[in-house]
């Protein structure tokens, strides 16, 4: 009795791990200042024609093996002439002889291709012409190639056959954002944060003042109850109550009119602590 529960019990709980087939294979790639990221599994070869034989020409194709093929983006880049949103992505391609029809497709949690293909969540699709390369690639191979600022290409390599897809990356925007930012000087947000930090931190109190001032002057058409808050509290620990008190009763107002129940709780404990009601 004991063996056969010792073997069951062994049945149950051991698993064997052996290489797959298709191994997966994950290449993470930096293109200017955007992330991309490619998940895929690479079958071989083994002796097979590949190309109008395994995968047929004009037929849609998983990319691949396995769970589809998927390509992430850190920002919204530019794939044939479309925009196409920070995100995640499913490549879908169609090969033919001379050029391949390639899909990146909005669903990723298929098996293969959708089992109801759906023209709403293509995000962008470009045809590529083929080039025949003067070796053969056992393995199936994508990769980002032609490396630039404001570019890379998705190369597709498998047999003889290589197809490559230009993605375009948002560089010039994105540093003529931080450009602008850094010149304009620091942000409410920016003095709010180091204006709490010294409160928080025991730190500089003057100077966690003229911070808190600052980032309310910069959004005085429409203050944040939160930075009221903060502001009444570093002005009570410099030691100006009225300034303290102004504050809280601006906040209080604000937090009253969001329907916030926890600020108006501090800054009424806060004004009943001041003396101000």
């Amino acid at each position: 009795m004991i063996a056969l529960v010792f073997v069951a019990s062994f049945s149950a709980n051991a698993q064997i791990e052996t290489p797959q087939p298709s191994p997966f294979a994950k290449v993470e790639q930096k293109v200017g200042l955007t992330d991309m990221t490619l998940e895929y599994s690479r079958p071989n070869m083994r002796g097979r024609a590949i190309f109008g034989e395994l995968v047929p020409f004009g037929k849609l194709w998983r990319t691949g093996a396995n769970k589809n093929t998927i390509i992430s983006f850190s920002d919204d880049v530019m794939i044939g002439g479309t925009e196409v949103k920070a995100g995640s992505y499913a490549i879908f391609t169609t090969p033919n002889k001379k050029s391949w029809e390639v899909v990146f497709y909005a669903d990723t949690e298929n098996w293969g291709a959708p089992g109801k293909w759906d023209d709403s969540k293509v995000a962008a699709k470009v045809t590529v012409d083929v080039v025949t390369m003067p070796m053969q690639m056992e393995t199936f191979t994508m990769l980002f190639d032609d490396l630039s600022n404001d570019s890379a290409i998705l190369g597709i390599l498998w047999e003889s056959s290589y197809v490559g897809i230009k993605i375009g990356v948002p560089t010039s925007k994105k540093v003529e954002a931080g450009i602008a930012k850094i010149m304009a000087g620091p942000g409410a947000a920016d003095y709010y944060a180091a204006a709490r930090y010294n409160l928080e931190s025991n730190g500089n109190m003057k100077q966690a003042v003229e911070w808190i001032d600052m980032a309310i002057k910069m959004t005085k058409d429409e203050p944040k109850f939160w930075y009221l808050r903060q502001q009444s509290l570093i002005h009570a620990k410099a030691g100006n109550k009225r300034k303290a008190i102004k504050a809280a009763k601006a906040s209080l107002a604000g937090a009253k009119e969001a329907k916030n129940a926890d600020y108006v709780k501090m800054n009424t404990d806060s004004l009943k602590e001041w003396g101000a009601l």
